[in-house]
């Protein structure tokens, strides 16, 4: 796989970000301000900038920080010893070096290790060998580095149904770290899930939380989503214009007009194609590609390197 050298990956797209009046941002300033809103959709980093870094690292996130973005996107999970981490697949297998160090563990499935084995795990490698040695960040960790960077987080409880209480669990976690306040809770934090009964579990345990749901309802449903809910975040091949109208035409949980925020995004074509059905915000792996076609700039086949 080509990985794009980050420094310049950060110098293309913030020439592009000044030059609509964005700033320019140290990484990992924990001075510096949450950086402005552009024109068009949200840009959400999925799992950080993962087209460039490895999934789910603090390497990731960092990277969508000098690339710019404020919003990423993350999946949490928990160990056999009650760790809530940070990785996308229940298993450790794609993205770890798990195989290798417990080959006799097989499937090697997260809830089955403990958090000081995963810690020992090289969560880098799999991506590009210049990021040997990355780890599997616990949440408390992630969200201290998220802090650190002035970022927002798009938080996913990741198969709740494997996880009994983990939704109670992570609002204690994000409590301990000090993202329950109000500043975090009124323009810094979104908790989502593809479950349903998940999503009611956060929003009645703290129903000033902003929450989404992973999917994509019909249009005769979304009454009943709203009840919980302030958003509906689906698969873009599932929506149409017609579909994000019916969801802004509803009030949701907290008494504003639903959003919704699609994925996963990736090339110019589509997130101007998504752009133009109205959607409020575009998770994506490439966040540089999709906030240069939502703003216009360069023909599609442009690469911003």
């Amino acid at each position: 796989m080509y990985v794009r050298p980050a420094a310049a990956a950060a110098a293309a797209f913030l020439v592009t970000l000044t030059a609509f009046g964005g700033t320019a941002p140290a990484a990992a300033d924990p001075g510096a301000p949450a950086l402005p809103g552009l024109p068009g959709p949200v840009v959400y980093a999925h799992r950080g900038a993962s087209a460039y870094a490895p999934e789910n690292t603090l390497a990731s996130i960092d990277l969508a920080r000098r690339l710019g973005f404020d919003w990423v996107e993350n999946d949490v999970q928990r160990t056999r010893d009650g760790e809530l981490v940070v990785i996308h697949d229940d298993t450790l297998a794609r993205t770890t070096d798990v195989e290798e160090r417990f080959p006799d563990r097989k499937p090697w499935r997260v809830k089955d290790f403990t958090a000081a084995e995963i810690a020992t795990l090289d969560a880098g490698s799999w991506f590009d060998d210049s990021y040997a040695g990355a780890r599997v960040p616990t949440l408390r960790d992630y969200l201290d580095r998220v802090q650190r960077n002035r970022q927002r987080l798009l938080l996913e409880i990741k198969k709740p149904e494997l996880y009994p209480g983990i939704e109670e669990q992570t609002l204690q976690v994000l409590d301990g770290a000090g993202w329950l306040d109000a500043d975090h809770v009124r323009r810094r934090l979104v908790v989502q899930s593809f479950s349903t009964d998940s999503v009611r579990i956060v929003h009645g345990l703290r129903p000033d939380l902003v929450t989404a749901f992973l999917g994509t309802p019909a249009v005769a449903d979304l009454p009943e989503y709203a009840r919980f809910t302030d958003r509906i975040n689906p698969w873009h091949t599932t929506i149409s214009a017609d579909w994000v109208t019916a969801v802004h035409g509803l009030q949701g949980a907290h008494g504003r007009a639903m959003e919704v925020d699609t994925w996963i995004v990736d090339d110019a074509v589509t997130a101007r194609k998504v752009q133009g059905m109205g959607v409020d915000g575009i998770i994506t792996n490439a966040p540089d590609v999709v906030q240069r076609a939502v703003l216009g700039i360069g023909a599609l086949t442009d690469r911003p390197w």
